[in-house]
Parts: C-alpha cells; structure tokens; sequence
C-alpha cells in the first residue's frame, strides 16, 4: 500500500510524455482520448511449472488448479521476487546467502492478473490500447485468454491495441511471463549476446545472481476514438547561446495522415507558469521539423556553475475539428554544451574537455549501476536519496553503466532539477572471455532499434551530455577498445547522430587507442578515456602511498571513466546482513565473502601484521585505505585540468549489501569515510573559474 501511494504522488511529478487524462472540456475544444492507470486495480500473481497454465489456468474466473503459487497481491511496477517476499514465501535476499534459496523463481512461469472494469470499456467507435514502459523480460499478453501480443525487450516500451480482445464487460488481463535467459552474466561471451534484458542481475563484483521479473514501469489503458489524430516519435531539443541568455527550441515528429490536417500548439512557459510564448502551427510542419531561436530564457547550469534553470512545454494536437487528440508535456533546460580537447591533447586526440555556456569545469563523478536488482519495486524516494547525497558532495555528473537498465524517468527529472550531468551508456557490456560486440544483422537491428528508444525518449533533457555505445567492449583479442569502424557501433552511432546531432557520441567506455590506465603509457598522449586501476597499484605494506601519488602524480589520461578503490562496509551494516554465517574470518574461505568476493582485502590486510580477530580494526584499516588511495587519484586529476576533464568513480552506491566492495555508498544509503574526503576535492573549484571559453 505504501509503494503504491509513493507511486500515485510521484504521477504530479513526472515530466515526462504525459496524456490528458479522462473526458473534459478544455478551454479549446473537447478531448478525445482518456488514460487509465492500471496500478490502481486489484492485480495477482500465480505461479506455474512452465506452460502448465496453457492446460490450465480459467481466464473468465482467473484462477488455476495446478498453480504452485496462487491468488498472491502484486503491485504495478513491481517484481515477482518483492510479492513473493511480501508473502512470506521467500525470504529477504540481501540476508547472508539467501539470494542462492531464489534462483528457482527463473525456472517457473508468472501469471500476472486483473480486471478491466466495466466503465473502462470503450463504446463503439473506439479503441482501446494497453500502454507498457517496461516490461522485464519475456512473455505474452492475453485479453480474455486470447493472445493480444507478445514481448521480448525489457529496454523498450511495448503498445497492444486490445480492442478485438475486449468483451462487452467481464474483461480479463494477464501478462504471462515465460522464463528468462539462462545466464547473461559478468562471465562470458559479448558477441553472443542475443537477449536484450539487464544483464548485472546475473552476478557481477557487486552483486551475486538475483533476476528479476516483473513490470519494471508503467502500464496504462488509453481509449481513443479509432478515427483519432496522433503524433508519433516526438523529438525535442533545447540549446542556449553560449554567452548569453537566448535558447533555441527545434521539436520534430511524425503526424498520422489525419493529424496532418490538423494544428499543434506549443506553449512553453517558466516555473511560475508565466508564459514564455505561444505557437500554434500546421501539424504537417512537425514532419520537416520546426525551429524557434533567440527565445528569452535564463540558462541552465551544472552543479557547482550556477542555476538549474527549468521550463515547462506542452503540446496539444487538434484535429481539423478542433478537438484536441494528444498533449504531450516535458520539462526542459536550455544549455550551451560542447567538447573541447584537453590541454596538451594531439590533433587526432578525441576531445575530453566539457564546455557548458561558454565555462570548460572538471567533470566529477560517480559511475551509476541500477540500485536494486529488484528494480521495478523502487520508489522515487529511493533516487531522491541517492541523487541528493551526491549532489552534496559536488558530484556533476554520472555515468550510467552499460549492464543496467533504461532507468527511472525519475532520474533523469532529478538530474534537471539538481544539474547532474549524464553520460548515458547503451546496454552493451562486456564479457571477461571474450568483449568483441554482436555482427549479426538482426542483433544490430535491435539493437539500433533500442537506441533509437533510447535517444527520442531522452534527448530533451538538459542534464544528458554523451551518448555511449557499452561499457568495456573491445576489438578481436582485447587489443584496443572498440572503434566505429565495427559494423554495430556504426549502426548506433547513425541512429545517435541522425536523431541527437547536438551531442558526443563515443564508441564505448573506455575509447581511444588504449585499454587501461597503464603507466607504460605515461607521456604518449594515448591514454584518452581509460578504465581503472580498481585498486591502489601499489599494495607494498611500506611507503605504499607515495607510490600511489607518484602513479596518479605522472598519470596523463584525458579521461577516467572509471577508477576506483576497494572498501569494507561498516561493521554495524555486515552484522545486519550477514544472516547465519560468522563474519571472521573476511575471506574466501568463509562463504559469506565467497557470496561476493573480487575486492576482499584480508591476504594483504594478514601480510601487514594485523590482527585477524579484530573485525573492526580490519574495517577501519580498509576504508582508511580506500579513503587515502581514491582521494589522492581524484585530487591529482582535478588538479591537471584542463589537461584532464574529468574522473568518475568506479562506483557510486551498492544494490547489494556487499561486505566489501569499490563502492563509496552503501547498501542503505550510508557514505564511507572517503566521501568527507572526495566532497572536500570536488566542492574546491578554485581551478574551474580561470578556464573560460571565448
């Protein structure tokens, strides 16, 4: 009930595409079309064998004899794993190994059910379209028991028109969820990937194998007369001059052959509702696209800059009647962002230097990854948290990590207000075995396709700076990082470049001639956009630290997209959630470690002496570690800008409760040490003020 209250709250602050909702008279013409949210109704779940529910289960009474699990309370958004925590069925997964007593929800199939009340039923003339965000991972819809469509992405939204499925009343509703992939894991082989579903929740460093099933976003009926005008594939892109306070507005979409008779009108207005002005223009404009420059607009600026200045607008579709068939509102901020080369760089270097309204800063941030696997059940206090802590530290941007999922739109709203910049990856990601990408057409074809989501659904917000092909994917033999010249990172880059001219497009992260920071490299001026170390690349118990400053002291990266350092949660956290087990001994003997094991530390921890009875004094001499040897990378390249643009900390927060992990966040939201540290680095901007672009 809680979740679900959260959810209805946060419907008055989504800026993202919205619809009018129910029959009214505007102060225009009357409307057309009538949304309802599903996640108001009464909504099941049962559970199966696979395909025993095809011999089985009553479609007219909802119910089912051979059910495993029946008639259990669902939410929408939400997973099955939460309505079967909910229930009492299974137990919380972040509790010692409990995540391994789960695994067999992947191998049944879920029933999710309802009603479609009476009164929602279209009268004739209509029809009826059942509207899905996100759907996680695999099934089919049935209206009635008839199938009504299927899907198979958990990165697009899906629409059925579920009219001819739709009785006169007694109308029933099912997405049935079929079982997911086998293994889509840290482990394996990138360019055989075929199943476009988040691929962390099969165990990555940070987190053991929880997959999730479920709706992870909004359903919604919309009813609308069959005859109704309509504008698809709306694009909106803001940009500012870079010196003063003057905006462009270009917006282009497709229009039905009826809405090409009819008009648009465009109102933006400021965050007082005053207007900033008015349009309406012939729908058909929309095709060719349409373009206002000089409007007068107060710029937004990144954290740290200055104001995160927002605007409302809206557009309202009207039929040659005059009746209105479609509004559409965003919120959006007008920016001046460009790339400019680090100091030092070569000609043919990649630019790492970002520009925003005419002032180059250093970009410090943190590499964002999903923050539970049961994603679908958060809440937009669960991002307000996060997203606040960092904006306090002096965070202005993250990266959004290639193995997660599309993310909340709340994020991206949160990241406007907050002037957070993104570095948003494609789900893409390497394998370990092998990180070469997929070359069969039909993959690339989804895959563009995916893109194309990507960029018309988010484009529009000022906080979006780059757009990523994956996360550490890398050519034949894992000589070099991957390059446009491979026949899938074209493809996207096309799709980015024909839809987003105004924004970077990098092939993956890392980029550039080399694959990691490696001091080998030093002084080539080929280390563009590197990843690591993950640790201190020095772990001599004496003089250690001097050989880490020397490291990040000689280090010439354009760009650090990822680095980091290893930490121990806090003591408290770890007797939460160690369950059963004995926290000591804090290694791989001890299968609580085990769970998830990369950036465990007690051998090097042993080998200086220390006490291996004293868990605290292990935990203090872990964070320590992490707060010294990260502090000290982040501060040396903060200090070469603009010879640096930037470093992003490999990671942010953990979705699982790790015992030890790079992260600097923990499970519940609680900072280590090393961000007191890291807040005192990224809050100095001593150095951003003298570097202005004229």
């Amino acid at each position: 009930m809680i979740k679900r209250i959260y959810y209805l709250l946060s419907v008055f602050l989504v800026y993202q595409t919205s619809w009018i909702l129910l029959y009214a008279q505007s102060q225009d013409s009357q409307i057309v079309f009538q949304n309802y949210d599903v996640s108001v109704l009464d909504w099941k779940l049962w559970g199966y064998r696979p395909n025993y529910w095809k011999m089985d289960f009553d479609f007219e009474k909802l119910s089912g004899k051979w059910a495993e699990y029946a008639d259990i309370d669902f939410d929408i958004p939400g997973s099955v794993q939460m309505a079967l925590k909910n229930a009492s069925i299974i137990e919380d997964w972040n509790i010692g190994l409990n995540s391994k007593n789960i695994e067999w929800i992947e191998n049944r199939h879920w029933l999710i059910t309802s009603r479609i009340p009476d009164e929602w039923i279209p009268e004739e003339g209509k029809k009826m379209l059942l509207e899905c965000e996100g759907l996680d991972y695999k099934g089919v819809v049935l209206v009635n028991g008839k199938e009504a469509g299927r899907f198979d992405n958990a990165f697009i939204p899906y629409t059925f028109d579920i009219t001819e499925n739709l009785n006169d009343n007694n109308n029933t509703i099912v997405f049935a969820f079929e079982c997911p992939p086998n293994y889509l894991g840290q482990i394996g082989y990138t360019s055989q990937i075929r199943d476009w579903k988040p691929r962390f929740n099969y165990g990555w460093d940070w987190i053991p194998r929880i997959v999730q099933t479920g709706i992870w976003n909004n359903v919604s009926l919309t009813v609308k007369d069959k005859k109704a005008a309509s504008l698809s594939r709306i694009q909106i892109l803001a940009n500012a001059d870079k010196r003063e306070d003057k905006g462009s507005l270009s917006i282009k979409a497709e229009p039905d052959y009826r809405a090409l008779k009819g008009k648009v009108k465009v109102e933006l207005t400021d965050s007082d509702g005053k207007e900033v002005f008015s349009e309406t223009i012939l729908a058909s404009h929309l095709s060719i696209g349409k373009i206002w420059d000089n409007i007068p607009i107060k710029r937004w600026f990144p954290n740290g800059l200055g104001n995160q200045i927002l605007y409302d607008l809206n557009l309202i579709l009207f039929d040659e009647k005059g009746a209105v068939c479609q509004q559409n509102a965003y919120r959006i901020g007008f920016r001046n962002l460009q790339w400019l080369p680090t100091e030092g760089a070569s000609v043919d270097a990649d630019h790492w230097l970002c520009s925003v309204n005419n002032q180059s800063f250093f970009l410090q941030g943190v590499n964002w990854t999903p923050i539970r696997p049961n994603f679908a059940d958060l809440t937009q206090m669960d991002y307000r948290k996060l997203l606040t802590s960092y904006k306090k530290m002096g965070v202005n941007a993250i990266r959004i990590w290639g193995g997660g999922f599309p993310e909340k739109d709340w994020l991206y709203n949160m990241c406007d207000e907050m002037g957070i910049l993104i570095w948003q990856d494609f789900p893409l990601s390497s394998s370990g075995l092998e990180n070469y990408p997929p070359e069969e057409e039909k993959t690339i074809y989804e895959i563009s396709k995916i893109v194309e989501h990507y960029v018309i659904r988010l484009e529009h917000h000022p906080s979006l700076m780059l757009w990523c092909g994956g996360n550490e994917l890398y050519q034949k033999g894992d000589v070099a990082p991957i390059t446009d010249s491979h026949k899938m990172i074209a493809a996207m880059k096309k799709v980015v470049t024909s839809l987003d001219p105004t924004r970077k497009f990098v092939p993956a992260s890392p980029s550039g001639p080399s694959l990691s920071n490696n001091p080998d490299l030093y002084g080539q001026g080929i280390s563009w956009d590197v990843h690591g170390p993950w640790n201190l690349p020095f772990t001599q118990p004496s003089n250690y630290m001097e050989l880490v400053k020397n490291f990040w002291t000689k280090n010439d990266a354009m760009m650090h997209s990822e680095a980091g350092v290893p930490g121990a949660m806090s003591v408290e956290m770890m007797e939460k959630y160690k369950g059963e087990y004995d926290i000591l001994p804090a290694d791989t003997s001890n299968p609580l470690w085990r769970n998830v094991n990369w950036w465990v530390q007690w051998n090097e921890y042993i080998a200086g002496g220390n006490n291996p009875n004293n868990l605290r004094n292990y935990v203090t001499w872990s964070q320590q570690r992490q707060s010294e040897g990260l502090s000290t990378a982040v501060k040396a390249a903060k200090q070469r800008f603009p010879s640096c643009g930037g470093f992003f900390i490999w990671m942010g927060h953990d979705s699982f409760p790790c015992m030890e992990n790079t992260s600097i966040i923990d499970f519940e939201g609680n900072p280590k040490p090393v961000v007191e540290k890291l807040a005192k680095i990224f809050n100095n901007n001593t150095y951003l003020k003298q570097h202005e672009n004229f």
